[in-house]
């Protein structure tokens, strides 16, 4: 079994309840919100201050993840609150991101991401992966979507509004930020690195659909629409981007990256000389004039999944699954590189939008 169809498997429980003094202070609600350019609904989880009230629920518990405590359906804090966008990996999901965007929740954000179509547990295909642009629409209907709702106009504060990215997501909140990617760029990258872990995936002859493997043709990048993959994104409403890991890292260019007026925090997923040349940040954190970058020693790529439970190892064997999920890059425990990334990314955003003036310009 592959990670893509185990993960599929696994998200299908997406909150289970718990004990009522598992939690305190963090609300989670699942919203259905309309895409016109997917002419769809879209699964968005929101987190939030909240007041007293709601059902305790672990949010992306299953066999392998340990899921992360919150109160379905508690009423939020009634007071603006920054408003942080958040984009998952590819073949993941949102509910596997439920860790950090609790921690940001209790932190005074409110925070909210969908699953993205065609890129997400168990339906993700090489067609639809290279198609930032639908990623970026995604962000762009979410956020439009809760500006305009009255539930939420009293909780989000429409002038702070904040991108939290990993991996693939890492690209689209880049984009959406205004950076732009060179398709000839990306096909390069592919053929110089097969080996890479996406440039597998494009040749790899497969796709999930409905939490089913199918098999497909490999994926020529030479396919992609190259006037979409090429054309600049940027939404004006976005005041600070925190990219981990991000994917396309050596196809976007560095003139777009410079002309990005807003902070930007990039953290790669290991010590310097261990990062994979597909998501190292070096380049594009010495690009822009207002931006930071951030190691995290002894974590791999995979840290940025929840903390896995002891039994997942055995679990994960008697299903022939052979993805290293749950291993780390060093001695130190996911619980500690979580800890860690949690206080860059927390600190992060309370610098660039909770103190002083958002940075942000209202949307024409």
């Amino acid at each position: 079994m592959k990670l893509r169809v185990l993960l599929a498997a696994l998200s299908l429980a997406t909150a289970q309840a718990v004990p009522a003094f598992a939690t305190e202070g963090v609300g989670v609600r699942e919203l259905r919100i309309h895409s016109d350019a997917r002419d769809r609904d879209l699964t968005v989880l929101i987190w939030y201050p909240a007041s007293p009230g709601g059902e305790p629920v672990l949010v992306g518990d299953d066999r392998i993840f340990e899921g992360t405590p919150a109160l379905s359906g508690a009423p939020p804090v009634a007071a603006p609150h920054p408003l942080i966008l958040l984009s998952h990996g590819s073949g993941a999901s949102v509910q596997k991101m439920a860790w950090i965007a609790t921690a940001l929740a209790a932190k005074g954000f409110v925070v909210a991401g969908p699953n993205h179509p065609g890129t997400t547990s168990g339906d993700s295909t090489p067609e639809d992966t290279p198609k930032l642009w639908e990623r970026t629409d995604d962000l762009a209907t979410v956020l439009s979507a809760l500006s305009a709702d009255p539930d939420w106009t009293r909780a989000i504060d429409p002038n702070k509004v904040g991108l939290l990215g990993f991996s693939l997501g890492g690209s689209a909140v880049l984009e959406t930020a205004g950076a732009t990617a060179s398709l000839d760029a990306y096909v390069s990258y592919c053929e110089t690195y097969p080996q890479m872990p996406d440039c597998r995936w494009f040749a790899g002859g497969r796709a999930y659909i409905s939490g089913e493997e199918f098999a497909v043709e490999a994926y020529d990048l030479r396919r992609v629409d190259r006037a979409r993959f090429e054309e600049g994104k940027r939404d004006p409403r976005i005041s600070a981007v925190v990219a981990v890991d991000p994917g396309l890292a050596t196809a976007f260019e560095a003139g777009s990256i410079a002309r990005i007026g807003i902070p930007l925090h990039f953290i790669n997923l290991g010590q310097p000389e261990t990062i994979p040349v597909g998501v190292s940040s070096d380049r594009l954190a010495e690009a822009a004039p207002n931006a930071k970058l951030d190691h995290v020693r002894g974590a791999v790529h995979f840290s940025f999944l929840p903390v896995c439970k002891p039994s997942a190892a055995a679990f994960m064997k008697s299903v022939g699954e052979t993805d290293t999920l749950c291993e780390d890059g060093g001695d130190r425990p996911r619980a500690e590189l979580h800890s860690e990334l949690t206080d860059m990314i927390v600190r992060s955003f309370q610098e660039t939008m909770t103190n002083g003036a958002s940075t942000a310009s209202p949307r024409p």
